[in-house]
């Protein structure tokens, strides 16, 4: 069994081409890595342009100028090596008032390049075949467990060893994939990067205009490419394949019609058959009307991949593409051909990675096994099935069956609804989230301790959202797909209408510093506790502000009602029977919000707006009127301009009031802070 040590790493490290210089704004080497040490023998202290070959040091010189100001891609430098001259390719960055650059080693040889991926290849592909051995061992070991217990019911020392047992396999399995996983993700650019290197080069040595190549020549090129583009279909196939096992595939659903997809599909499939083929790609006429919302890229990896591969096995007839509606709100694709077909014993063998069955078609066709395993593992992460019909000599059928509606989207919708409803009861957290998953966890933890999520998955949405309601608190994911929320947060955080939020930052990435540099009240690292979440957003929404209204209304029933309607919420009530009572509570106790009665028995509710505007200290404070009183268009015109909303007794609800307070203290932007520093009493 393949086992890593602690000096294995070294394998890595030396197939690694990559180095990393950091350089202050006069070129001056500050930092360097240990491959940098290694291939250069660069030190801090050291000038950039002291490395520089003859006669390339202006190109450095521009390099770092250009670096200063933006990012830098592609550019090639030739650097000392042992008085030798090498080749790098570098990309740079302004980095703290320097540059921060990493450089490529432009292979020389690229036959030893592509030997040297195909070597590492072959041991990951060892390292993965190994822990498939190791899980079908736990398996093993967990069903020997299960028997044993029954066994040793009345043995304890005996059922302890065997979990001490089990616990050791698993660890060792664990330890397997994570090590699987370093090396699909430190090795993927590592994979790609020659390989893009000797495609390109092949390109251009194959290209009439850069001088014609002799036969000869010509065709060992061509067998260079045509090698370079089998191993790129592997590598690509088999970073698929690692992404969708370790769960990092993420899924972007949209809603199409089932006919455009299939246009599109028959355009990219065509290419697939060589001009003198003897076997004929046939495309039926999706149901008029059908549409489905999933991920139509990774659907159409799994159908093309079909196509492929019963291309690949049919030497004469035809291949026919095919789908109709299925039972239960699902959408079934087939795609059926005349090949050789696969025996009834090989129909789950052909899913499983790196294996093929043994035909003398086979020999001929040039494969990776795992394009039929990647088809059912993207099959499944959409929620469908992936079966094949199949016999020696009789063709093959392959069946993938999806829900029409992903229940990623269907869940999302409804979350999605349910958030456009606010409760009164419940305190609003806005959540910007572009994992569907973790959003329906939030909820799932949010709903038990009196909180309404308010789902967004991207910055824009967020403003939106804001633009709607005021959030209790907020949960912001700061990597997010194709952007960050770095700038929403320090936007939240300046702004005086939402400085007061609190904000919680949980994400992947550990930039706690620049985080709290923002604002942040709350840092932490995914995945997040369920009771930890909950005690941490009920302590930082009752630390944020309290809004304290003023109830200004003679009528001791009408006072009374409007405090059942605002039972149990945030907001801290006062009450006034009277307009000069109500002048001077608004003078000593600062509300952010009044609710004013039209008929008062000492003054007029006009008196009690230009008192209320001709004081500094209760200026800005939004009014909400509130009568039972039919008004004149005049009084109404008036009242519209000096109040933020007019609501009528009889038709007024809890969801109504709660709704119209929250937008008078959002348009007015008066935070608790700023009120209470202006009284303290308050």
């Amino acid at each position: 069994m393949m086992q890593l040590d602690e000096r294995d790493p070294g394998i890595f490290e030396s197939l690694s081409r990559e180095l990393a210089l950091a350089c202050d704004a006069q070129g001056t080497v500050v930092w360097r890595d240990d491959r940098a040490a290694r291939l250069l023998g660069v030190k801090p202290g050291q000038s950039l342009r002291s490395l520089a070959s003859a006669g390339s040091e202006s190109k450095v010189e521009k390099l770092l100028v250009q670096a200063l100001d933006e990012a830098v891609d592609g550019w090639e430098l030739i650097l000392q090596r042992d008085h030798k001259p090498v080749t790098f390719a570098f990309r740079a960055r302004p980095h703290e008032g320097g540059v921060a650059l990493v450089g490529s080693l432009v292979p020389e040889d690229y036959g030893a390049a592509l030997t040297q991926v195909s070597t590492t290849l072959g041991e990951l592909t060892a390292l993965h075949r190994e822990t498939a051995r190791q899980q079908y061992e736990l398996k093993l070991r967990a069903e020997e467990l299960s028997r044993l217990n029954k066994e040793l019911e009345e043995s304890n020392k005996g059922v302890r060893s065997l979990h001490a047992a089990l616990d050791e396999k698993a660890e060792s399995l664990q330890r397997a994939s994570e090590i699987k996983s370093r090396v699909v993700a430190n090795v993927s650019h590592e994979f790609r990067t020659p390989l893009h290197s000797i495609l390109g080069l092949s390109k251009v040595l194959l290209n009439p205009l850069n001088g014609s190549l002799a036969a000869e020549q010509e065709k060992q090129v061509q067998f260079i490419r045509s090698s370079a583009e089998s191993l790129f279909e592997l590598v690509n196939d088999l970073l698929d394949l690692s992404k969708v096992e370790s769960g990092k595939t993420m899924l972007r659903h949209t809603h199409f019609a089932v006919s455009d997809f299939m246009s599109a599909l028959r355009g990219m499939t065509r290419p697939l058959l060589p001009p003198d083929s003897q076997v004929a790609l046939n495309f039926e006429t999706p149901p008029g009307g059908l549409e489905m919302e999933t991920d139509e890229a990774k659907l159409s990896q799994v159908v093309r991949n079909l196509v492929s591969n019963a291309v690949k096995f049919t030497e004469s007839g035809s291949i026919t593409v095919s789908v109709a509606p299925g039972p239960h709100d699902t959408v079934e694709f087939t795609v059926k051909d005349t090949g050789i077909g696969i025996a009834p014993a090989n129909h789950e063998r052909v899913f499983e990675e790196f294996i093929q069955v043994d035909s003398p078609l086979q020999r001929q066709v040039k494969g990776t096994g795992l394009g039929l395993p990647l088809a059912r593992k993207l099959t499944e992460l959409l929620g469908g099935t992936l079966g094949v019909k199949s016999a020696l000599g009789e063709g093959s059928t392959f069946s993938v069956v999806l829900p029409r509606v992903h229940v990623e989207v269907s869940e999302m919708t409804g979350l999605a609804l349910r958030s456009q409803n606010l409760d009164p009861s419940r305190a609003p957290v806005l959540v910007l989230e572009d994992d569907r998953q973790t959003l329906f966890l939030y909820e799932k933890y949010l709903a038990r301790s009196g909180f309404q999520v308010l789902p967004v998955r991207t910055v824009e949405d967020a403003r939106k959202m804001m633009q709607r309601v005021r959030p209790a608190a907020m949960v912001l994911d700061v990597m997010l797909e194709g952007e960050t929320s770095w700038n929403f947060l320090a936007e939240m955080k300046n702004g005086e209408q939402t400085r007061d939020i609190p904000i919680l930052v949980v994400t992947v990435t550990d930039r706690e510093q620049k985080a709290r540099a923002l604002g942040a009240d709350e840092f932490w690292l995914k995945p997040v506790d369920e009771v930890r979440l909950q005690k941490k957003l009920s302590a930082l929404a009752r630390t944020g502000p309290v809004e304290r209204v003023l109830i200004i209304d003679d009528d001791d029933v009408h006072r009374y009602l409007l405090k059942q309607l605002l039972k149990d919420t945030p907001y801290q009530l006062l009450e006034a029977a009277g307009g000069r009572d109500g002048v001077r509570l608004a003078r000593e106790k600062a509300p952010h919000l009044i609710f004013l009665d039209f008929i008062l028995p000492d003054i007029t509710a006009f008196d009690v707006l230009d008192e209320l505007k001709a004081d500094p200290r209760t200026r800005d404070i939004p009014i909400i009127l509130h009568t039972s009183h039919q008004l004149q268009e005049s009084e109404r015109q008036r009242l519209s301009r000096e109040t933020s909303a007019i609501l009528a007794k009889h038709t007024l609800s809890r969801e109504v009031a709660i709704t119209r307070i929250r937008d008078a203290l959002t348009k007015a932007g008066l935070g608790t802070r700023d009120l209470r520093e202006n009284n303290p009493r308050g």
